[in-house]
C-alpha cells in the first residue's frame, strides 16, 4: 500500500477544493481511497491480534465521506480533505468506542480513541456514573507509564462538577467532561512511511485498549438514538 499517494491526493484536494477539480480527478480519488482501504484492512488484522471484536469489519464500512454538509457552515468548501475511519466492534458508530484514524495533510493527521460524542447525553451520564464508582480503576489505566507517555485524556469540560456528584470527588476533573478521548498527532512524514506508520498505530492502539474497554464497560447499556 502507498500512504504517500493518499497524502498527495488529499494535498491536491485541499488546494483545489471545488467540485470541478474533484470530478475531473475522480480516478485519483478512487486510487487514493483504495490505498486507504488497504491500510484499514491491514490495521483490522493487526488490531485483531489483541482485540478480536473488530475482525469482522470490512474497510469500506468504516470510512466517512469526504463530502461536507455545508448547509449550516460559514465554510462552503464542498470537501473535507481527509480520510477518516473508526474501527470498533460495531463499525464506525461512535459507541462502542474503538480506534480512530484521520489522515489529513499539513501535519493534521492523528490516531485516536475513546468517546468523542458530546451530543449523546445518555452516554455522558453513563460514563460519569461509572467513573464516579470506579475511580481507582480509571486512575490505574490513565497513569500507566506507556499511556502517559503518549496520551492525555481530552474532552469538552464544564466549569463545575455536574449536579449529583460530589464536588470534591477524587475524579472531579474527569466528571466535568462531556467526552473522554485520546489523540496522538502524526506528521505527514510519519504517515508517508507506511511501515513505520503501521507499527506506530499498532503500538498505540494496543496501549489505548484498556481505556476503550473501560468506557465500553460504562456504555454497555447505551442505545444509539433512532434516526
Amino acid at each position: 500500500m502507498n500512504t504517500q499517494l493518499i497524502i498527495d491526493y488529499l494535498s491536491s484536494l485541499s488546494v483545489n477544493n471545488n467540485r470541478e477539480w474533484y470530478h475531473a480527478n475522480k480516478d485519483d480519488y478512487k486510487k487514493a481511497n483504495a490505498e486507504f482501504e488497504k491500510l484499514l484492512q491491514t490495521l483490522i488484522l493487526t488490531i485483531g491480534k489483541f482485540d478480536s471484536s473488530i475482525l469482522h469489519n470490512t474497510p469500506k464500512d468504516l470510512t466517512f465521506k469526504i463530502v461536507r454538509d455545508t448547509r449550516f457552515s460559514h465554510d462552503k468548501s464542498p470537501y473535507n480533505p481527509a480520510f477518516r475511519a473508526h474501527i470498533s466492534s460495531k463499525g464506525k458508530l461512535p459507541v462502542p468506542v474503538g480506534y480512530y484514524l484521520m489522515i489529513k495533510p499539513g501535519n493534521h493527521s492523528f490516531l485516536g480513541g475513546g468517546l468523542f460524542a458530546d451530543m449523546f447525553k445518555d452516554a455522558t451520564a453513563m460514563v460519569r456514573d461509572y467513573i464516579s464508582k470506579n475511580g481507582e480503576e480509571w486512575e490505574k489505566i490513565i497513569h500507566q507509564p506507556d499511556f502517559e507517555k503518549f496520551f492525555t485524556v481530552q474532552g469538552t469540560a464544564l466549569k463545575n462538577v455536574p449536579a449529583g456528584y460530589e464536588k470534591d470527588h477524587p475524579q472531579a476533573n474527569y466528571l466535568k467532561l462531556k467526552s473522554w478521548y485520546l489523540e496522538y498527532p502524526l506528521k505527514d512524514s510519519e504517515v508517508a512511511d507506511t511501515e513505520r506508520f503501521l507499527e506506530k498505530a499498532a503500538e498505540l492502539f494496543q496501549i489505548m485498549k484498556p481505556f476503550n474497554d473501560y468506557l465500553n464497560n460504562a456504555l454497555a447499556d447505551f442505545q444509539m438514538p433512532a434516526r
